[in-house]
């Protein structure tokens, strides 16, 4: 079946709809669990390094510990890649949020290495892996129960679900879904098309709200009516955010190149753990793990930061993202991307005191996710989500328009190998990547 005869075109009754959104509420409710499962897992297994055993052997949890669990950490991902079935996956670092279906022999071990880097402070977030996935086994059931519906849906769907459980809210996933299902070929309306994954992210994230996970949103003062001064302060903030970003974005393949020089599995994580502990050690906890707690300690208390601090959290931290995505550890950059845009963003309120602190995270954050992520939706939804303040969106839906002719023909911020010989000896074959055997 085209895409253009797909369930979610114009073509499709309401009664198909209604009746596909049954199964795909149901898929929603199990992507959230398996997000749910996996982060509960790395937390438990993060009390045991980081809580536990320092103080069962009681030594300073943010001293020398912070290298040798960091180094260990690397030592376990390293020997998952080498000896896991299907070695943990595609390298994180050549992988966009949506990718390809796996295949379902592929799923524990990155399961695994996920959950180690998680636990072990690794400055990567969740989102590929999961999505990755959630996306394999959602592929292979559809496969199954439904063929009739096409891999294109099927991934949608995953990948809907699995995002509005990350972030707890369906607008995340409607926002960055909508350019991909509008570039389709077919007719029917756009919200046709986004019934299905609007449907699986909407109960993606109500489950996590049920399992109790922690809102995206953040307590600062609410911005109010927009100021015409703003528009330019703020649109310094998040231009200057993207000279930043733009910066690792020319040292990511320079980095990941250095790291892969090591040639093996285990050796490059290895000594990227440790490079990781260095880090930590210099930056503290602050600068460690996937950023979205730190970003709850960076702005409990604002005002204990001042410009010198914040450059050197920020600038650490985008080390730390860079030796982590380039180290084969696998994980998300969203995530940590998210809290070096809110360190930026709180250094511009220092540099510019007039500016509000709500609007300068949220363009510090906005400038960082549109050169990471590549995507103005999701940067403006970042940018208003973490302040938790609406009357932010009317400003920032201007400031994000310089900031994306900067951004608008810059390479993406990823590794793309420019051959096979050239990947990552770790990274599966063709058919590893592919779900097409489970049809």
């Amino acid at each position: 079946m085209s895409l253009a005869r797909t369930p979610t075109d114009g073509g499709a009754s309401p009664r198909r709809m209604l009746l596909l959104a049954i199964p795909t509420i149901a898929l929603g409710v199990f992507a959230a669990f398996l997000l749910w499962a996996l982060e509960q897992l790395a937390d438990l297994l993060s009390g045991v390094l980081w809580d536990t055993l320092p103080d069962v052997l009681d030594v300073d949890p943010n001293g020398w510990w912070i290298v040798l669990i960091l180094t260990l950490t690397g030592l376990a991902v390293g020997i998952g890649l080498r000896y896991l079935p299907g070695h943990g996956g595609p390298d994180s670092a050549t992988t966009e949020l949506i990718s390809p279906p796996l295949r379902l022999r592929v799923l524990p071990g990155l399961a695994v290495v996920t959950v180690l880097s998680l636990a072990g402070g690794v400055s990567l977030g969740p989102e590929n892996p999961i999505i990755a996935i959630n996306v394999g086994i959602i592929v292979a059931l559809f496969a199954r129960l439904l063929p009739q519906v096409p891999t294109q849906i099927a991934v949608l769907i995953a990948g809907a679900a699995t995002v509005g459980a990350l972030f707890g809210t369906p607008v995340a996933a409607a926002l960055l879904f909508t350019g991909i299902v509008a570039a389709a070929k077919g007719g029917g309306s756009l919200w046709d098309r986004l019934f299905l994954p609007v449907a699986a992210a909407g109960a993606g994230a109500i489950t996590m709200h049920l399992l109790g996970a922690p809102p995206l949103a953040f307590d600062l003062p609410t911005y109010g009516s927009p100021q015409a001064i703003d528009l330019l302060t703020g649109s310094l903030v998040a231009c200057g955010a993207v000279a930043v970003s733009f910066a690792a974005l020319v040292a990511f393949p320079i980095l990941w190149r250095g790291l892969h020089a090591l040639r093996h599995p285990i050796l490059i994580p290895l000594v990227g753990g440790f490079l990781l502990g260095i880090l930590g050690l210099i930056g503290g906890p602050i600068t460690m793990f996937k950023g979205l707690d730190q970003i709850g300690e960076l702005l409990q208390d604002p005002g204990a930061y001042d410009g010198t601090q914040l450059a050197v959290i920020a600038g650490i931290k985008i080390l730390a993202l860079l030796v982590a995505a380039g180290a084969l550890f696998r994980g998300g950059r969203i995530f940590p991307a998210t809290f070096i845009g809110v360190a930026l963003g709180m250094l511009g309120h220092v540099l510019i005191p007039g500016l509000p602190l709500g609007l300068a995270v949220a363009c510090g954050i906005l400038g960082v996710i549109l050169v990471v992520a590549r995507d103005g939706w999701l940067a403006i939804f970042l940018g208003v989500a973490i302040p938790s303040d609406i009357t932010l969106l009317p400003v920032l839906c201007v400031i994000v328009l310089p900031a994306w002719l900067l951004v608008s023909r810059a390479p993406e911020f990823r590794i793309v190998p420019p051959d096979p010989e050239s990947e990552d000896p770790t990274t599966p074959s063709a058919p590893e990547n592919s779900a097409a055997h489970d049809r």
